[in-house]
């Protein structure tokens, strides 16, 4: 099962969240969890098909990444842990702009086929 989580971060504050996230949070992060990737908008629009209307007060994530687990009850544990741990809790601390920077957080399921 992959767990796909999607971030709108604040575009004020989007340079210093990268660098956080390279340097702190994703070198963390994969000794804690099967990170699958680790991505960050690279500036160029989004695309967008289909006929339903675009919220335009949501923008598109500027922020994805790819945990694999092998099921959900493993993830919901992990991911209690990981709140929880004292390493993470500092790294997330130190996040520019603080919690508030998120503006929409995002985390879907999905299985490969």
């Amino acid at each position: 099962m992959f767990e796909i989580r999607s971030y709108h971060f604040e575009p004020t504050r989007f340079d210093e969240y990268k660098t956080w996230a390279e340097t702190l949070a994703v070198p963390y992060i994969r000794t804690r969890m099967n990170l699958v990737g680790f991505w960050v908008s690279n500036g160029m629009e989004p695309e967008y098909g289909g006929s339903l209307p675009r919220d335009e007060n949501i923008r598109a994530a500027n922020v994805t990444w790819v945990i694999d687990w092998p099921d959900k009850a493993v993830r919901d544990q992990a991911w209690t842990a990981f709140r929880a741990d004292p390493g993470w809790v500092a790294i997330l601390a130190r996040v520019p702009g603080g919690r508030a920077s998120y503006l929409r957080t995002e985390a879907k399921f999905a299985t490969a086929i």
